[in-house]
Formats: structure tokens, C-alpha cells, sequence
């Protein structure tokens, strides 16, 4: 197989690109700098599609050495031929080679073998060649053996029979049509095991749908059923269809004696061998597909939460309410210090609101607080209704905005969070983290196990592995599209740099702490165990403020700075005019992009990134993202009503749906019919986490806690 070419079609680029994407990998470079400094070579391709190429990548290699391992052990056995061997090197799914490979795989002792031992494969023979005019039974009789433990002609006749549906059941060709053929136009059914006791599975309980048409999040609630030992699951096949294809396959004559032992062998080898084995291989692919389309959902979704825009230059109070154990509040100033933290007990059972709103009064006034981040758990909904009623007292402007708690829980029990803050008990933490999740969301999210965040559907039932590197790769590329301040930047955000490890973004974190703050980003050198490859690939993305070259508080990388000097040098420019942010329109100043860019000696594309850069330098991408919604006052279940306009926050994105913040403590649906007028196969084409957007309550069930929304407005 060649695999380039392969890439290069299935992920619809050019074979050169797919090439040099490959050459780049194999190096050691990792995707984001990939991405953002090797556009030249592979033309541009972003980190979606070099991670599905690396991913690709890695399968490919692993079937082509499977192919290898199977090939070599067909060969040993003497039994590899021409047109197999063809075969197996164009089989282009690890399934196809495991189908080739069966009838040569070694096998336990199954009654087939057993049968053969007995000598009872002459027999089988001569009833697949459909050539005897005897009656099969009488033909059988020779293979009576005592010693062989075969003690009658109807032993003989069932050992045969044995080895034929073996042989059957091993036609690589018949089970991939069968396979194929389930697929097309079988059915998964599901009952209830107990129909008597209600669950949530309840619309499972009678429940059947094509396979062809199932969908991943159908299969992923069909498999957590079963596992809950609630619901049983089948494949139900075509089995007619079926058997009458393997009997047109197999019996190749009319002949009056075989063809009924025939026909009992087909039936033994679908039910007993085939199908059960296809129903598995039909439940794994579909429980893989549902998992992928899961992961790439809550990816998606991840990468819109952190990528959510900062709050900065505001004090904020961060709010962990609670009932019994009283609110946990933490004062955080701009960048990010916790400046006080204390209790306070405004809600069941003490009820001091007086003394609470004492308190915060108190904060407020003293350290000039102007946002107040509540966590959306136990007891926000009370919380809420202080918080307003204090802001209606209040002389000054403060807001307050609702965030996810998703998380914060596992973080302020983390031993980062004791070694962050030795002092604090774990409300104290999460307070502080509630607050500094507004401030800047990707640096304190970085700190929780992404799949911790709560922006996904059923992820601990998927593949913990594939569900923990995918979402990972959705972190890296998230903190190195913005890239960090190599001065502040915490060990829990640097190492998801590019190029740097857990143990180097702690070595960073150490040098800085010893050596004082970095002056330039060649000093990371200094730093124990960084060498050059490692600071080839992460530099570009860290940022120094006020060091001594105004290049490094951008991204242009070390390796293009005598360019960019060049540059700025011909447009009659200096490094002093890209300190006090002189060079914004210096790009419409190139007049021939391709003949600056030979001049010195770099790409065009390059060229322009750097131009770019020098424009709006170490620009944010968050700024193009929606701004969260500020709130003064509080809105309950019991104040909507049927046709009322609000705007509200994308809080998650599912397969059959968005669930939106409106400010009620209960977010709620818009089902995909209801999210936009043009058809969609999956809400992310029209919504994402963080969108701002306008719905229109369509009913609203207080005593379920549902509340259905509309975007069709």
C-alpha cells in the first residue's frame, strides 16, 4: 500500500503536502508547530487535519505491519499463494486482513478439528464436491472407527458436517458479504429486562431501528443499558436472505443425497459460528464509530469552552455556594492573586443573610470588587437571589455571571491545587478558581482533566485512551494558538506547549523562579534538560512582555528574526516602531510579496505570517469569540412563559441538540429541528459552546425541570 497516496485522497490534499506532513512527524515535531511554522512545506494544513493525518498515519503503519506479521505466518504454514498474498496487500482495514487470515490462523480445539482428527475429513470432502450417488449416511459407514472414537455412521455424518461449517464459516469472502449485507439491511433491537420498573432507558424498552440509519449517541445509551444489565441488545440480520446466499455459494449441484446435509451444515455455520461473531464485529464497529463521532463532538466543544474570550482588568469575587457548609468566598485581583478568602452562611439552614450581606459589602468596598462568579451547583439558585438583592444595596456597579462548576471539584481536591494553595481547604480553592475561570478560562481550565470539564456525552463509556489523547491534542491546540506568557504562564499551562513536558514545564517554572523573570526566549536554553529541538518547537509560542527584543512578545519565531529585522529594516521601520505598535498597516506596505519574500531568503506564506504578526502582535484569537452574558438581575422556572425571547449562553453541544444557559439554573433544549430553518445532520454546523445566542421558550415543565427552547424566531 502506498500511504502517502492513500492520505493524500482520504483527507483530500495534495500528495506533496501528505508527504511532507509525514517527513515532519517522523522529525519529532509536534502538531502545533506543525501547524503554525512548517506552513511552507505542507502548504498550509491546519491542526484538524494534521491530527487526522497523524492519526491515519499510525493505523496505516500498524495494518501494514500486520499484514507483514500475517503474510510471514501464512508463508511458514506453505500455504501462502500468489493471488492470496495480492489479497492481503491491498486490504485496506485491519478486519479484511483479520478475514483472510482465519482459515490459517491457529486455532483451539474446535469439533472441526476434533472431526479431522477422527479422519473424517475425506468425508467432508466428498459432500462440499457434491459428487456421490450414495446416500450420505451409507457413505459414512466407512468412517466407522472405533479406535478414532467414531462409533456409528451418524457420528461419522455429524463430524463432516462439523468440518464443512468450519470451512463455511472461514470463507473470507462469504463473511464480508455477510458482514456488509448486516449492515445494509439488519436491524438493532433492544428490550427491557424487568419492563415492569421505569428508568431512563424506557424508550429502549421496545425499541428497533435499521443499523444503517442508528445513531452514535442511540448506540453509546444502548450499551450503557445493557452494562446497567437494564436492557438486552441484538443484532437482528437478515438470516434468509442470508442462509439462501450461502446455499447458492455451496451447493453447486442438484445433487438429491448432499444437498439436505448441505443445507443443515449452512444453517449450523451462520447460527452457531458466523452470526454470533458478526453480531460482535457489528456491535464493536458501531460502538467505535459512535465513540469517534462522541469524542470529535466533545472536542469540539472543549476547544469553544477554553477558547472562550478572558474578563481581564476586573476584580472578582469568586462564589462556591453550598447549603450546610456555608459559601466559600475568594477575592481575586486582575491578574489573577487571591487577596482574601472567607464563610459566609446566607442560605438553609442558618438563612444569615443580614451577616452575609454584611460581609460582602465589606469585600466589595475594600478591595474595589466589580464581578462576582457564582458556580452553577448546590444552593446557586439561593445564592443568586442574595447576590441581587445585595447588587439593588449596592452604591457602586457590579454584575454577576453564573459559571460551570464542572470540574472544579476534581481540581480543588488535586495535589496541584494543595501545592497552588497550601492554606486554602477545598471551597477555598474552588472559590478561587470559580473567580479566575472568568478571568482566563484556557489557564485555569488547563489545571482540570479535560474530561472532567462536563462538555460531552457518555465519555466514561468510551475508550478512556483514544477519549484522553484526542482531548489532550484539543488542549495543546488551544494553549499554543494563543501561546503564554513565559513570565506568568503556570507548569500546568506551559506543558501543554509544544515540545514541552511535564517535567521541562516544571524545570521552566523552577529557573524562573531561581533566576528571576526571562529576559529573552533564547535564555530557555539555560533551562535544564530544554535543548535545541525543544526549543525549536515551543519558543515560537512563548511570549515575553517588555524583554529585551520586541520579537519575542510576538510569534514570530526565532528562526525568522534576522528576516523579520530585514524586513522591517526595507519598509523603513525599526524594532523601537514595533514597541510602540507603529507597524499597524506595515502588510499593505509589501507591494510584491514573492519578490520581498526571496529577498530574504524565507517563503511568502512566512512572510506574511510575520507581517502579520508585526501588525497586531501576539493578537489573541479569543477576541473573536462571544463575549459571556453579564447579569444584574435573577430570572426563575416559574417567571418563563410559552413565547418569551431571551438570550442565553451554548453551554453544551449533543447529537440531538444544544443546551442553552438562560439564566434559570435549569438550561435548556433546542432540539436540532429547532436550532435553525435549513437542515442539519449535527447541531455543531450551526452552535457552538460559549455562542451567544437568541432563543424563544416554546413550554416550559416545571415539575421535570424541562425547558424546551427554539431558535426559529
Amino acid at each position: 500500500m502506498d500511504i502517502i497516496k492513500t492520505l493524500a485522497d482520504e483527507l483530500n490534499i495534495r500528495p506533496q503536502q501528505a508527504k511532507a506532513a509525514v517527513e515532519l512527524i517522523d522529525e519529532g515535531n509536534t502538531i502545533p508547530f506543525i501547524s503554525r511554522y512548517r506552513k511552507e512545506a505542507t502548504g498550509s494544513l491546519n491542526d484538524e487535519v494534521l491530527r487526522g493525518l497523524s492519526e491515519r498515519l499510525n493505523y496505516l503503519r500498524n495494518l501494514e505491519e500486520k499484514k507483514e506479521q500475517v503474510l510471514s505466518s501464512i508463508e511458514s504454514q506453505g500455504k501462502l499463494t500468489a493471488e492470496l498474498k495480492e489479497q492481503i496487500e491491498q486490504a485496506a482495514t485491519l478486519v479484511v486482513v483479520d478475514d483472510l487470515y482465519r482459515p490459517y490462523r491457529p486455532k483451539r480445539r474446535t469439533r472441526a478439528i476434533i472431526a479431522k482428527e477422527k479422519g473424517l475429513e475425506p468425508l467432508a470432502n466428498l459432500i462440499l464436491l457434491q459428487m456421490t450417488d450414495t446416500p450420505i449416511l451409507k457413505e459414512a459407514e466407512a468412517f466407522v472407527d472405533e479406535e478414532k472414537e467414531v462409533a456409528s455412521a451418524q457420528e461419522a455424518a455429524a463430524g463432516a458436517m462439523d468440518i464443512i461449517a468450519e470451512h463455511i464459516a472461514d470463507e473470507p469472502d462469504y463473511r464480508m458479504y455477510i458482514r456488509d449485507y448486516t449492515l445494509k439491511h439488519g436491524k438493532i433491537v433492544s428490550t427491557a429486562k424487568k419492563p415492569e420498573e421505569s428508568s431512563v432507558y424506557e424508550m429502549y424498552y421496545e425499541f428497533e431501528e435499521p443499523l444503517k440509519k442508528v445513531a452514535g449517541h442511540r448506540i453509546l445509551a444502548l450499551n450503557r443499558g445493557e452494562a446497567e444489565k437494564i436492557l438486552t441488545v441484538k443484532i437482528e440480520a437478515p438470516e434468509e436472505d442470508i442462509l439462501r446466499y450461502l446455499a447458492k455459494k455451496t451447493i453447486t449441484k442438484d445433487n438429491s443425497n448432499t444437498k439436505p446435509v448441505l443445507e443443515e451444515s449452512i444453517a449450523d455455520s451462520y447460527k452457531r459460528l458466523i452470526a454470533p461473531a458478526i453480531e460482535r464485529e457489528i456491535r464493536n464497529l458501531l460502538t467505535e464509530n459512535a465513540e469517534d463521532g462522541a469524542i470529535r463532538v466533545f472536542g469540539k466543544n472543549l476547544e469553544q469552552l477554553l477558547m472562550q474570550p478572558p474578563i481581564a482588568g476586573q476584580v472578582v469575587l469568586g462564589w462556591d455556594p453550598a447549603f450546610r457548609t456555608g459559601c466559600k468566598l475568594a477575592v481575586v485581583d486582575a491578574t489573577g492573586k487571591v487577596l482574601d478568602t472567607t464563610v459566609i452562611y446566607p442560605t438553609a439552614p442558618q438563612n444569615k443573610v443580614a451577616e452575609a450581606k454584611a460581609v460582602l459589602k465589606k469585600l466589595i468596598d475594600k478591595y474595589h470588587v466589580t464581578l462576582i462568579s457564582l458556580g452553577n451547583g448546590t444552593a446557586s439558585r439561593e445564592s443568586e437571589t442574595v447576590i441581587v438583592e445585595l447588587i439593588k444595596e449596592l452604591p457602586v456597579k457590579i454584575q454577576y455571571i453564573i459559571v460551570n462548576e464542572a470540574g472544579a471539584s476534581v481540581y480543588s481536591a488535586s495535589k496541584l491545587a494543595t501545592e497552588e494553595f497550601p492554606n486554602f481547604d477545598v471551597g477555598q480553592r474552588s472559590a478561587a478558581s470559580m473567580a479566575r475561570r472568568l478571568q482566563d478560562p484556557l489557564a485555569e481550565l488547563v489545571k482540570i482533566d479535560p474530561k472532567s470539564i462536563g462538555v460531552g456525552q457518555y465519555q466514561h463509556d468510551m475508550n478512556q485512551k483514544k477519549l484522553s489523547e484526542a482531548l489532550s491534542g484539543v488542549v495543546e491546540d488551544c494553549v499554543n494558538k494563543v501561546g503564554v506568557d513565559l513570565n506568568t504562564a503556570s507548569a500546568s499551562l506551559l506543558e501543554y506547549i509544544s515540545g514541552i513536558s511535564k517535567m521541562l514545564a516544571q524545570n521552566i517554572v523552577a529557573y524562573r523562579e531561581e533566576n528571576g523573570r526571562f529576559l529573552t526566549r533564547a535564555q530557555l536554553l539555560k533551562v535544564a534538560k530544554l535543548g535545541p529541538k525543544a526549543f525549536e518547537q515551543c519558543a515560537g509560542f512563548m511570549r515575553i512582555s517588555e524583554g529585551k527584543n520586541p520579537l519575542d512578545a510576538t510569534g514570530v519565531h526565532p528562526e525568522s528574526y534576522e528576516a523579520a529585522e530585514k524586513m522591517i529594516g526595507i519598509l523603513g521601520y525599526s524594532l523601537e516602531d514595533l514597541k510602540s505598535g507603529s507597524l499597524k498597516g506595515i502588510s499593505k506596505k509589501i507591494e510584491d510579496y514573492k519578490k520581498m519574500a526571496d529577498e530574504l531568503g524565507i517563503g511568502e506564506i512566512t512572510l506574511r505570517d510575520i507581517a502579520g504578526e508585526l501588525e497586531k502582535p501576539a493578537r489573541d484569537p479569543r477576541e473573536d469569540m462571544p463575549k459571556p452574558i453579564l447579569r444584574s438581575d435573577v430570572l426563575g422556572m416559574e417567571d418563563l412563559k410559552e413565547g418569551m425571547v431571551l438570550k442565553g449562553t451554548v453551554r453544551n453541544v449533543i447529537d440531538f441538540g444544544a443546551f442553552v444557559d438562560i439564566g434559570v439554573h435549569q438550561d435548556g433544549l433546542v432540539h436540532i429541528s429547532q436550532i435553525c430553518a435549513r437542515y442539519i445532520k449535527h447541531p455543531l454546523e450551526a452552535v457552538s459552546v460559549g455562542d451567544i445566542v437568541e432563543v424563544k421558550v416554546l413550554s416550559v415543565d416545571v415539575k421535570k425541570k424541562r425547558i424546551s427552547l427554539t431558535m426559529k424566531l
